[in-house]
């Protein structure tokens, strides 16, 4: 890499600050160098979570990282750097998505499936309040009702499985896309 500092001996340095999920910070942090940042050595990364209001033992939001870099001002094919790094960013973005994606229709199945379960539940206890009392109305609303509170636990976890199977392949094409983009990144850096 050519010299950072001028005539002057000062350097000029652009900043940039992103927040990435926590278990992407380690790429990040890997990748971003190939693109002529550096980790900026006057700030740390800081570590966030979603709902630091939660009481102990509550499930929390995903944690998230904020780091900090810098490259200096003067960096070589600074353009072609930039839409290779913006690359980079979308294949992140998509990588989040496919994180999401594994579990938000086993979630919206398992909701379903747990709402009609307790649907069921009501007629079922309407049927046993209601004047005089229809017990074998109670009885067979009582059934599918359990079975939508029990089924939604198993349902969701198949589901995710399912979806992680699909999934995958195309989370390491994108690991396969970002490791190409780095490549070229630091190819223009040398």
């Amino acid at each position: 890499m050519m010299s950072d500092k001028n005539s002057t001996g000062y350097t000029g340095y652009e900043y940039r600050e992103i927040t990435v999920p926590r278990e992407h910070a380690s790429l990040c942090l890997d990748s971003y160098p190939c693109f002529g940042w550096d980790p900026d050595p006057n700030r740390e990364a800081k570590i966030e979570s979603g709902n630091n209001h939660l009481p102990t033992g509550a499930p929390r939001a995903a944690e998230t990282t904020t780091l900090y870099f810098r490259r200096s001002r003067n960096i070589s094919n600074k353009a072609e750097l930039t839409r290779l790094q913006r690359n980079f960013d979308s294949c992140v973005a998509e990588l989040k998505a496919l994180e999401r994606a594994k579990t938000t229709q086993a979630t919206i199945a398992a909701l379903a499936v747990g709402i009609l379960g307790t649907a069921f539940m009501a007629g079922s206890t309407f049927a046993v309040v209601a004047e005089p009392p229809i017990i074998w109305l109670t009885i067979l609303l009582a059934i599918p009702g359990f079975l939508g509170w029990i089924v939604p636990y198993f349902l969701y976890r198949t589901l995710v499985r399912k979806r992680t199977a699909e999934v995958e392949p195309l989370r390491e094409q994108k690991y396969d896309e970002i490791n190409s983009i780095c490549e070229k990144g630091t190819h223009l850096l040398h």
